[in-house]
C-alpha cells in the first residue's frame, strides 16, 4: 500500500506467484530493488524469473509480445514510508546521499524523468536554472543519479550538519509568551489541514483528535489519504466540540472552516480547500514555501505562481485573519529539517486562539506519538513564537534572501562575469573573443533604444562557449568552491563518489546510450589531473575533441555567430521581437551526450524556421541564404 497501511489477508511475493500461476498466467517476472534477496527463496511459482527495477521497461517489452496473460509483480517498499520510517529510527538509514554539483548541471531534467522524485528542485543561479536535492524530502531512493549528467556526488559516510541557527539557538534564550485565550467548544470548531501527502498532514489530524480525547471532548476526524495521495493533495478535517451531539458530519462542509492549516500554498488556493474558507468565520495558516509540484517534473521550466495562490488565499478570509510565515524554511533552520513545519504551523494556529484545546493536552498527545517528542514540541514552541512576533525568530530572513535574488545586475557586470568565468574556463584571449562580439552587438542595438537582444546574446554565446567537455567537468567538480559547499554541509569522515560516463570507459545500453557508472575517490586525483589539461581543448592534442559531440558542440558557436551577425545587419523597432526569439535558441540545447543530441533536434528545426522567417522578411533569396552543415 502507498502509505504502508496494513492489508488483511496479504500473500507474500511467493504466494502470489503460486496464485497466479494456478489461475493460467503465461510468464511471471519478479521486478525489485533488492534481487539478491531472492536468492535463498525456494517457494516461488515454476518458471518465475527475478530482475532488477532497471530492467523494467525491458521486462515490459518482452512480455508485450507473450501470447495469454503475463504478470509483472513489481517488489519494493514505497519510498515515502521508507522515509518516514528512517527518521523514526525503525529502518536502517544507508550513510549515503546525494548532492549536485550546480555549475556541472545543465538544466535539462533528466534526473527528475529517470527518478519521477519531487525531491530534486529547481534552484535559480546566476548561470540559470539548475537542480538540487532537498535533502528533508529525499528518500534516498538514488534512481535521480541515473540522469545522464556528470554533476551529481554522492556523499558516504558523515552526517548532514545543523544549519547554524539550530546549533546556537535555545527556546529557553527566548522570552517567555502570553497565553492565548482559546475557542470556546459548546459548538462544534472545525479545523482543515491542507497539504501534501507523506509531509505529516495525517500526523496533524491524529496529534488534534488525542489532545480532544485527553480533554473528554469529542472529535470526528477524516482523512483524504490512501492509493496516490504520497506526494498528491491531502486534507485532514478535524471537527471538535465539548459535546458529541453537536457534531453533525464527517467533513468539515462549505463555509465552515473555523481553522485552515494550510502547508502547502498550491494545495491551500485549491478549490476544495477554498470551498471551506468563509469572510468573518475563517483564520488561515499558510506554509509560504514555495515547493515544486509533479509538474516540475515533466516541465524543467515549471514556474511557481505562488503569488496567485496566496492571493486567492487571502481574498478568501476577512483582514486579520491570515497568517503567513516560511514555516519550511524557519523549521529548517532551527531544528534541521523541514518535516517540523507542520507542528510549527500548529503551534503559530494554538497561539494566536483557534485551536481549542489546551497546550497540556497537545503536549501530551505529541508524547503518545511517540515520534521525534522533543522536535515536535519545541516545533509547536517556535510556531507559537512565530506567531507572537516573528521578526525576533532567530532566522535568516526569506524577503532579505528573495530581494537580494531579484536585484538585477547591470548589463556591464552581467557581461564580465561570464568573461571571468570563459577566462577561467580556457584563456583570456577566448574570453576577449566573447566579449568582443557582445560589444559589437551591444553597438548596434544601442541605437535603437534597447539592449534586450544584446542581454540574450551575452547569456546564450556564454552558454555556448562553456559547453561543459571532460576538462570542464573537472575542473568544476575540483574547484575549491564546491568543496567548500560539501564542507559546509557535512561533518564526520566522507568521501565522494562522482557517477560519471567517460566516452573510452563506460558501457553501452541497448540503446546505444553511455551508461554511468560509480569512482571512488580516487577519481578526484584523476580530475584535478584532467583539469589542468584543458589548455589542449581545441587542439590536434585534444583526444576528446574528435568525438561527434565535441564536433558539434564548437559548431555550434559559430553558427550562432553568423546567424547573430545576420540579425545585425537590418535590425530594427520592427523585427526585435523575432531577433530576441532568435538570439534565445540555445535556452533549450541542454544535457550531455544522447540527451544534449535529444534536445538539439527541435531546437535545429526551430532555428531553420525563424531564420527563414527572418529571411523571407527582409527579402534574401533563398540561394543567398546561409546554409548550415547537415551533421551540426
Amino acid at each position: 500500500m502507498t502509505g504502508g497501511q496494513p492489508v488483511d489477508g496479504q500473500l507474500d511475493v511467493p504466494g502470489m506467484t503460486r496464485e497466479l500461476a494456478s489461475e493460467g498466467a503465461k510468464r511471471i517476472v519478479v521486478v525489485t530493488d533488492e534481487p539478491q534477496k531472492y536468492a535463498i527463496v525456494k517457494d516461488l511459482a515454476p518458471g518465475v524469473t527475478i530482475r532488477h527495477r532497471d530492467e523494467l521497461d525491458a521486462v515490459q517489452r518482452e512480455l508485450r509480445v507473450v501470447e495469454g496473460a503475463t504478470v509483472i509483480i513489481y517488489d519494493q517498499a514505497c519510498a515515502t514510508k521508507k522515509r518516514r520510517e528512517r527518521k523514526r529510527g525503525t529502518m536502517v538509514d544507508p550513510d549515503k546521499r546525494v548532492i549536485i554539483n550546480e555549475l556541472v548541471c545543465e538544466g535539462c531534467g533528466d534526473c527528475s524523468v529517470e527518478s519521477n522524485c519531487v525531491a530534486v528542485q529547481p534552484l535559480e543561479t546566476e548561470f540559470g536554472r539548475k537542480r538540487e536535492i532537498n535533502q528533508n524530502t529525499c528518500n534516498k531512493d538514488f534512481s535521480c543519479v541515473k540522469g545522464f549528467c556528470p554533476s551529481f556526488v554522492t556523499v558516504e559516510g558523515g552526517k548532514l550538519k545543523k544549519p547554524e541557527a539550530a546549533r546556537k539557538t535555545k527556546l529557553s534564550d527566548m522570552p517567555a509568551l502570553p497565553e492565548p485565550k482559546l475557542p470556546d467548544a459548546a459548538k462544534a470548531q472545525r479545523i482543515v489541514v491542507a497539504g501534501v501527502g507523506g509531509t505529516g498532514i495525517v500526523t496533524i489530524g491524529q496529534v488534534l483528535g488525542m489532545a480532544a480525547h485527553l480533554e473528554g471532548k469529542s472529535v470526528i476526524t477524516q482523512d483524504a489519504t490512501g492509493m496516490a495521495q504520497m506526494g498528491g493533495a491531502t486534507w485532514s478535517h478535524i471537527q471538535i466540540a465539548n459535546e458529541a451531539d453537536v457534531l453533525h458530519a464527517t467533513r468539515v462542509d462549505v463555509a465552515m472552516a473555523d481553522l485552515v492549516i494550510a502547508s502547502d500554498t498550491v494545495v491551500g488556493a485549491s478549490k476544495a480547500t477554498l470551498a471551506t474558507m468563509s469572510h468573518g468565520r475563517t483564520f488561515v495558516v499558510l506554509n509560504s514555501h514555495v515547493t515544486p509540484t509533479s509538474a516540475f517534473v515533466r516541465d524543467p521550466d515549471w514556474q511557481s505562481h505562488s503569488d496567485q495562490a496566496i492571493a486567492a488565499i487571502a481574498q478568501g478570509v476577512e483582514a486579520g485573519h491570515f497568517g503567513i510565515f516560511d514555516a519550511e524554511q524557519v523549521a529548517t533552520q532551527l531544528l534541521g529539517q523541514s518535516i517540523y513545519s507542520n507542528l510549527m504551523l500548529l503551534g503559530y494556529a494554538w497561539q494566536k486562539g483557534r485551536v481549542p484545546l489546551s497546550r497540556e493536552a497537545l503536549m501530551r498527545a505529541i508524547e503518545l506519538n511517540a515520534v521525534q517528542v522533543d522536535n515536535n514540541k519545541a516545533a509547536f514552541e517556535w510556531g507559537r513564537h512565530c506567531a507572537h512576533d516573528l521578526a525576533k525568530v532567530p532566522v535568516r530572513s526569506a524577503d532579505a534572501q528573495v530581494v537580494q535574488f531579484v536585484r538585477k545586475p547591470s548589463l556591464a557586470d552581467f557581461i564580465g562575469k561570464r568573461a571571468e568565468f570563459l577566462a577561467s574556463y580556457q584563456n583570456r584571449a577566448y574570453a576577449a573573443q566573447y566579449e568582443d562580439f557582445v560589444t559589437s552587438v551591444q553597438a548596434v542595438e544601442s541605437a535603437l533604444g534597447s539592449s534586450k537582444v544584446t542581454e540574450a546574446v551575452a547569456r546564450y554565446l556564454f552558454k555556448l562557449m562553456a559547453y561543459k567537455d571532460e576538462y570542464e567537468v573537472a575542473r568544476l567538480h575540483t574547484d575549491p568552491a564546491f568543496m567548500e559547499k560539501v564542507a559546509a554541509m557535512f561533518e564526520g569522515d566522507f568521501k565522494l563518489v562522482h557517477h560519471l560516463a567517460p566516452p573510452m570507459m563506460a558501457r553501452r545500453n541497448e540503446k546505444g546510450e553511455l551508461v554511468k557508472r560509480p569512482f571512488g575517490p580516487w577519481m578526484r586525483t584523476a580530475l584535478r589531473v584532467m583539469a589542468k589539461l584543458k589548455g589542449l581543448r581545441g587542439t590536434p592534442f585534444d583526444a576528446f575533441g574528435y568525438t561527434g559531440e565535441r564536433k558539434v558542440e564548437r559548431a555550434l558557436i559559430g553558427e550562432y555567430r553568423k546567424s547573430i551577425e545576420a540579425l545585425l545587419q537590418t535590425l530594427s523597432q520592427q523585427n526585435l521581437d523575432l531577433a530576441l526569439e532568435i538570439a534565445r535558441l540555445p535556452e533549450d540545447i541542454r544535457g550531455y551526450g544522447h540527451v544534449k543530441a535529444r534536445n538539439l533536434v527541435p531546437v535545429r528545426a526551430r532555428w531553420e524556421r525563424l531564420m527563414a522567417q527572418w529571411a523571407d522578411a527582409q527579402g534574401v533569396p533563398g540561394e543567398a541564404r546561409p546554409k548550415r552543415k547537415a551533421n551540426a
